[in-house]
């Protein structure tokens, strides 16, 4: 949760500054810059100063082009969009990602009732709380690319607009088959209120500004993990209600925010802005000259783009596989509970569907903790980056490594008859607080470390991160049936315990590992030039 990165505006500028360095380098700098947006979960974090992110004159002539640009407190530019403009922007696309993340919850506590009444396994259910992560983390990978062709709005609606009938569709299917598509489909379509919103935030929010926002995004992930389980356990612990009312509760709540959005949001992608600004300085004159003095990049190059270099760097980047080993497994962890916890607590302690739905609201504890740890976290950041640069994102990411193994034994050996069901709830509580810790600190060091490559680094990290959240559910709770639920939990206590030595090796070792790196070299290099 810390939530995302990438570069917005500041392409409008790229060319602005030559020299001997530079000009060997800027044409490089801006194909990068221009064609690695929006290619991951939370891609916000990668920019520059929100001076640099504005042109000060439109239209600038060279080469016989007339360049349009923004002008100096442009209203149309989105760093200069009204205060309430931008909170309501704000509230609503993490509003999305809210549903998109109680979604991914509340389907495992629906699921009694289905296998019921669709005859399907334990496991058919259980691939349908993993299958919805599995569209999540493929669909980014190509739709991504879109928004630098169309716009980040038109994206928007067409991809909640599918993820709301989607819901429609699974509360009338017939069978388990319809439903896995469904969730497949919503999962993939869904995938935009998480991969987009941050660079959303990034289009509107200077850097000193988007801590509230950026915080606000990740609080709204985490929380509505918890959230909707709550809700959804009291549904279907009613007779007349059950799995397929909670389907309705969500096509009816989205369906709402689909009004919403297409009241309220506005496009914010500031070369998209210019790219029409020109075409109708175009149509309205006659002169083909005006053009945006950032192109959109050709879409099949983006695409390839997108689809191919986060899996080279997952693999051949030490720093991105070792932090995607690491989240993937947390994200895993955290799919292993939402499949676990019903059958926990019914088994161990007696819990109906809607108490085992309760359980859920550890989840926001956790959270909220974390919000306050990440908070803490910033202000470490702030007083030791000039000493040690990137690695100054990794405090509290050793904290959550030792934090996450102890949560994992707190609740595996607190299942007990014997043991107040407080218990395990305050080991959920650790869990969650570590892993919401290590999402935050994987977004923020991936995006310092990489720069103008980090949208590719998390892409790759968020990848590895879904296929882990798709596969956890698959094997839960066979797991705990044949282990106990004592040493299912157990043996993630020290598969994490094993993984906690990541961030301390980074933060020690991190400049040395990346000084190894082609990517690392090449971005000072890019640095060095941008900076000239």
């Amino acid at each position: 949760m810390g939530i995302g990165p990438t570069d917005n505006h500041d392409d409008i500028r790229a060319s602005s500054r030559r020299n001997s360095v530079s000009s060997q380098l800027a044409p490089e700098l801006e194909r990068l810059e221009s064609s690695l947006r929006d290619k991951s979960e939370v891609a916000t974090i990668v920019d520059r100063d929100s001076n640099d992110r504005e042109s000060i004159s439109s239209p600038s002539k060279e080469k016989d082009v007339i360049y349009v640009e923004f002008k100096e407190n442009d209203p149309r530019n989105p760093f200069h969009f009204s205060p309430l403009k931008k909170w309501t922007i704000t509230i609503t696309i993490c509003a999305y990602t809210g549903m998109t993340a109680a979604c991914a919850a509340t389907f495992a506590t629906g699921a009694p009732s289905m296998i019921r009444d669709l005859g399907c396994s334990d496991l058919a259910a259980a691939a349908g709380v993993g299958i919805y992560p599995f569209g999540f983390g493929l669909a980014p990978l190509f739709l991504a690319s879109f928004s630098e062709e169309f716009g980040r709005t038109p994206i928007y609606l067409i991809s909640i607009t599918i993820f709301w009938l989607c819901f429609l569709a699974t509360a009338l299917s017939k069978n388990i088959a319809m439903v896995l598509f469904f969730r497949f489909l919503s999962g993939a379509a869904g995938s935009t209120g998480s991969t987009m919103v941050g660079g959303s935030l990034a289009d509107i929010w200077a850097t000193s500004e988007r801590g509230l926002p950026m915080s606000i995004f990740g609080l709204a992930a985490i929380m509505s993990t918890g959230l909707g389980p709550v809700i959804a356990g009291w549904i279907e612990a009613n007779p007349k209600l059950e799995w397929r009312w909670i389907q309705w509760l969500h096509f009816i709540t989205t369906g709402v925010l689909v009004l919403l959005m297409m009241v309220v949001l506005k496009e914010t992608r500031g070369s998209v802005i210019l790219a029409k600004e020109a075409r109708r300085l175009r149509k309205q004159t006659g002169d083909e000259r005006y053009q945006p003095l950032v192109k959109p990049p050709n879409l099949k190059q983006l695409i390839w783009i997108s689809a191919t270099r986060p899996l080279y760097l997952l693999f051949t980047e030490s720093v991105v596989a070792s932090f995607s080993l690491w989240v993937g497994f947390a994200w895993g962890v955290l799919y292993g509970l939402i499949q676990s916890v019903g059958p926990v607590f019914k088994t161990v302690y007696g819990f109906g569907p809607g108490e085992s739905g309760s359980v859920f609201a550890t989840l926001c504890i956790g959270a909220i903790i974390g919000t306050l740890l990440n908070s803490y976290q910033e202000r470490l950041y702030q007083r030791y980056v000039k000493v040690k640069g990137p690695e100054a994102r990794l405090f509290a990411a050793m904290v959550a490594g030792i934090l996450l193994p102890i949560g994992c034994f707190i609740y595996a050996w607190t299942c007990n008859r014997e043991i107040h069901w407080i218990a395990p709830c305050i080991g959920i509580i650790i869990i969650i607080l570590g892993i919401y810790t290590i999402y935050a600190a994987v977004f923020n060091y991936l995006a310092d470390c990489y720069l103008t490559y980090a949208s590719s680094a998390l892409a790759g990290q968020s990848l590895c991160r879904n296929m882990a959240g798709a596969a956890f559910p698959m094997f839960t709770n066979q797991m705990y049936n044949r282990l106990t639920y004592k040493w299912a939990s157990s043996l993630f206590g020290f598969i994490a315990a094993a993984l906690a030595v990541i961030p301390f090796v980074l933060f020690f070792w991190g400049p040395k590992i990346r000084a190894r790196s082609r990517f690392a070299r090449k971005m000072a290099a890019l640095e060095e030039a941008r900076t000239l």
